[in-house]
């Protein structure tokens, strides 16, 4: 299922056969709850419990890529499965019109974790979700590629208001709506998005240093930021999200032993310290030359992979220089 964020593995909410079918095809675990969507703010009222600030944000944003997280109203609606068996249920209004109407023919909400086996980068595109979980889907609807590339923003509305996993809309827009945020703390746990590996690309990913050494090759973000790979020279986080979570980009790197970083790392502007290793199995120190900021590949590398993933890099993060 298409939305504005990502591509989804979706299945009635209701139903714990098919929600424990999406857990076994993304391989996730079942302590980690789902989002359920749904067609409109009447549709979640009948599920959650609203309160003033849930009214305000949905109204400010919904549809859209925030997701809400309130005290479960109808329990059988989106099943205890579903929930991880909390008290809460996280609900969120796509954007996306075949979402939408998808929702809408089903009757009900629709739970529809990122169509990417767990851990990995979400698919952005049709062809990357049938890629990573086609297989296990009875039908697939193609809604092109997702206009916004980054999850959405999932936001607590219990005692205080609190912000569990950062995302397409910021917290200064949540802010100027309901006021200040608080960490996640214990609520931590009723949000999607927070495993201790999540997006994890296949190569290593080094951290908090000053400047490369041989054989790295850095991975910027703003007019701070230098060499061949920065994600927005401009400091624009939907692109830079965008181009981390894009499969092509993604093959690219791992290819050529480059990796990305979270993009919560990318809210640092202005302080970038973000690093990448090359992954040894796939680039050996010898290939590579370091020129100031921009690594070159040497000709073994090239006359064993050729050029293509080079090629794919190209116009993704900027120009890679080739020895």
């Amino acid at each position: 299922m298409p939305t504005e964020t990502v591509y989804g593995l979706a299945a009635d909410a209701g139903n714990a056969r098919a929600v424990a079918a999406v857990y076994e095809a993304k391989g996730r675990p079942s302590f980690n709850p789902l989002i359920a969507h749904v067609a409109d703010v009447a549709m979640a009222r009948r599920i959650a419990r609203f309160d003033a600030r849930a009214e305000a944000l949905a109204q400010a944003f919904w549809p859209g890529p925030l997701t809400l997280v309130l005290p479960v109203a109808d329990e059988r609606a989106v099943c205890d499965l579903a929930r991880a068996g909390l008290d809460t249920v996280a609900l969120r209004a796509p954007r996306h019109p075949l979402a939408h109407a998808l929702i809408v023919a089903v009757g009900g909400p629709i739970v529809a974790p990122s169509a990417n086996r767990s851990g990995r980068p979400s698919p952005t595109t049709f062809a990357d979700a049938l890629e990573e979980t086609g297989a296990a889907a009875a039908a697939a609807l193609d809604g092109g590629a997702c206009r916004i590339g980054l999850e959405s923003t999932v936001v607590a509305l219990l005692d205080q208001a609190r912000l569990l996993r950062p995302g397409a809309v910021t917290r200064e827009q949540i802010e100027a709506v309901i006021g200040p945020l608080s960490e996640a703390e214990a609520d931590a746990k009723r949000s999607p998005g927070r495993l201790a590996r999540h997006y994890a690309p296949n190569a290593p990913v080094r951290l908090g240093v000053t400047e490369p050494v041989a054989g790295e090759a850095w991975l910027s973000f703003g007019p701070a930021g230098s060499g061949p790979f920065n994600l927005s020279p401009t400091g624009d986080l939907a692109a830079a999200g965008m181009g981390i979570v894009t499969r092509q980009a993604q093959a690219a790197v791992d290819a050529a032993g480059i990796v990305f970083v979270q993009r919560e790392k990318l809210q640092q502007a202005g302080k970038i310290q973000l690093f990448v290793l090359r992954e040894e199995q796939r680039l050996q120190a010898a290939d590579v030359q370091q020129r100031g900021q921009i690594v070159t590949l040497g000709a073994g590398w090239r006359q064993r992979h050729g050029l293509r993933h080079v090629e794919q890099a190209h116009g993704i993060f900027g120009t890679l220089d080739v020895a």
